[in-house]
């Protein structure tokens, strides 16, 4: 559709709420919004002037739309994010973030276990968190297990001990798997310990307290005095910990704007302490303002069921339907919640230190982009070529003796590394330990399929190796017609292999350059050839170990997972299994006869 039927199309949409999507010529989603009036709201897209310039670039795009009603703009609020994460649409503001929070999981055992929790699939217990990053929540593990000495071992490990293991050699661990303390007292541990990760260190040390005065009073005094020196680390760590505030929980949120590019720092307040903050670096694509930025932040990332709700939530910049905001929160969080800002107190302190911070991280990102972006500009004048170099792709091999063959692509942009598009190839069909036939074939792989799905292309590949490795992406470049298009570089070790020695080969193969030690162009190359190695050799481990754990067993139909390990519990392990007989094999759960031949066949043919 056109512009005018575009227009004729949203006058006849209802005045209902709802979220609408805006799709390209390619059925693409750009853009996913949500309105209270759905009538009125699409159609301010289509009026003949229009404020924003870059909203003007986005309509031109527009195809097609699609609307969906919902009952409240509540659930409209909800549908949007949901939407604007599954389809990432290029117009939409996205807050990147690929790693999920830490958390601590206690588990629901007669003698429970605390661990190191990362992920979504979260098992039955209790969790604690999130932490804004794994060293903090390591440190607190560390903590209660030199206070409390819970159990952080696996529940197959628990059960099958018969002496105590390192763990409480060291006081990290009360033995309860042999009996060293009575299910009574692990528990009040446990329970002293779930206090501690609410923040409520108070009431944790008057109950220690009390304990070590009863120890005295009963003459016991080497409990009393593991009570004492329970306070005293945990008076220690108190001192240390710098308080914020006398609220329980609570974030705040500070948002800055320069240069088209924004920062929000996420500070996680628990127990009135700071546990740490979190930065997010959002693109600015319709000239979003600090309370646009804040208030579609706090939709994506509280929608987000990994990640605690506060019940208060403080900000910079108040968004401007920080009401509808409130509602949906606390729809789903089940209890109140307020999200406020404040200039005076402890709180405007807060807020900031939280907006300072901001500030610096985001000059600094500003000052690295500058320079990797004076980089890239070196590297255009070492490749003589007047074509920007704004896209490097380097290639890697990594093997032992030609086994398990792994080839990696990492990809960086003008502003580093692009993770989300890095990609291994498992290398078949050549003469072992044959780096060059393996080049070859990831460079085809690779840039057959980016031809075919119309992908991104590099302005230059990046290849760790030398003349050999360089020759063979040349030749699969060329039989793909791309050696017109797309530079070389190899970047081969010094004989030495030291980093500062190596030695670059450009495109042809006949130009060689030594850059000094420390040229910042080099630096980059070695940064960009590092993480192809780390991401190559991180494949091949996996892979080799998939392979270990491969077996027999594996390869015959009707054998999965479940009655692999009822097998070899049954029998010990696969010697056993080969040497029982068919009668023996029918005998274990979940195997019939039927099966059971076909068990012995496959061990013995």
């Amino acid at each position: 559709m056109n512009k005018t039927e575009l227009k004729k199309f949203a006058v006849t949409l209802t005045t209902q709420p709802g979220v609408y999507r805006m799709y390209d010529t390619d059925g693409k989603v750009i853009y996913v919004g949500k309105a209270k009036n759905l009538k009125n709201r699409v159609s301010s897209y289509f009026r003949d002037t229009v404020d924003s310039v870059k909203t003007m670039a986005m309509v031109k795009h527009i195809h097609s739309l699609e609307i969906t009603i919902t009952e409240t703009e509540v659930d409209a609020l909800l549908l949007e994010s949901n939407l604007i994460k599954e389809y990432r649409p290029k117009y939409n503001i996205l807050f990147r973030d690929d790693k999920s929070y830490p958390f601590l999981s206690l588990s629901r055992n007669d003698f429970p276990r605390l661990s190191l929790f990362r992920g979504k699939n979260k098992a039955d217990g209790n969790y604690y968190g999130p932490y804004p990053n794994t060293g903090v929540a390591k440190r607190t593990l560390n903590l209660i297990q030199k206070i409390f000495r819970i159990r952080q071992c696996n529940d197959t490990f628990f059960r099958n001990r018969q002496r105590p293991c390192l763990q409480y050699q060291i006081k990290r661990c009360s033995a309860p798997c042999v009996g060293f303390i009575n299910h009574q007292d692990y528990l009040k541990d446990v329970d002293l310990a779930v206090h501690l990760l609410k923040g409520n260190n108070e009431q944790v040390l008057h109950s220690l307290g009390m304990s070590m005065q009863q120890a005295a009073q009963h003459l016991d005094f080497e409990k009393a005095a593991t009570y004492r020196n329970q306070i005293s680390t945990l008076r220690q760590y108190h001192n240390s910990q710098h308080i914020v505030t006398d609220a329980g929980e609570s974030d705040i949120i500070a948002c800055t704007i320069n240069a088209d590019m924004a920062c929000l720092q996420l500070f996680t307040i628990r127990g009135g302490r700071n546990l740490g903050n979190k930065s997010f670096f959002p693109v600015i694509k319709m000239g979003e303002s600090a309370e646009d930025l804040i208030g579609t932040f706090i939709t994506q990332y509280y929608s987000d069921s990994s990640n605690v709700i506060p019940s208060h939530i403080y900000v910079s910049h108040k968004p401007d339907e920080s009401n509808l905001l409130e509602s949906l929160l606390t729809k789903i969080q089940g209890s109140t919640i307020r999200i406020q800002t404040g200039n005076r107190g402890e709180k405007g302190k807060q807020l900031r230190m939280a907006l300072h911070n901001a500030s610096m991280t985001l000059t600094q990102r500003l000052a690295q982009g500058q320079k990797y972006t004076q980089r890239l500009e070196k590297i255009q004048q070492l490749m003589a070529t007047d074509k920007p170099i704004e896209r490097i792709e380097c290639f890697d091999i990594s093997h032992i003796s030609g086994e398990q063959t792994v080839a990696s692509c990492v990809v960086f942009g003008k502003e580093g590394a692009i993770k989300s598009e890095y990609r291994r190839f498992n290398i078949e069909g050549i003469n072992k330990a044959d780096d060059y036939a393996a080049m070859n074939q990831v460079i085809l792989r690779r840039y057959s399929r980016r031809i075919k799905d119309q992908g991104l292309l590099p302005d230059l590949i990046l290849i760790d190796g030398g003349k050999g490795q360089l020759a063979m992406a040349r030749q699969a470049i060329s039989s793909v017609q791309l050696d017109t298009k797309i530079l070389l570089m190899g970047i081969a070790k010094g004989p030495a292999r030291k980093p500062g020695l190596e030695t670059l080969i450009l495109t042809d193969g006949k130009r060689k350059i030594q850059l000094p030690p420390d040229s910042p162009v080099l630096h980059l190359l070695q940064e960009i050839r590092d993480e192809a190695h780390r991401f190559a050799i991180t494949g091949h481990r996996q892979r080799r170990k998939k392979q270990q754990n491969h077996s027999l067993l594996d390869e015959i139909e009707g054998i999965g997972a479940k009655r692999k390990q009822q097998l070899l519990l049954y029998f010990g392990g696969l010697q056993q299994i080969s040497g029982a007989r068919t009668e023996e094999l029918a005998n274990v759960p979940g195997i019939n006869k039927n099966l059971a031949q076909k068990i012995y066949d496959t061990l013995h043919s």
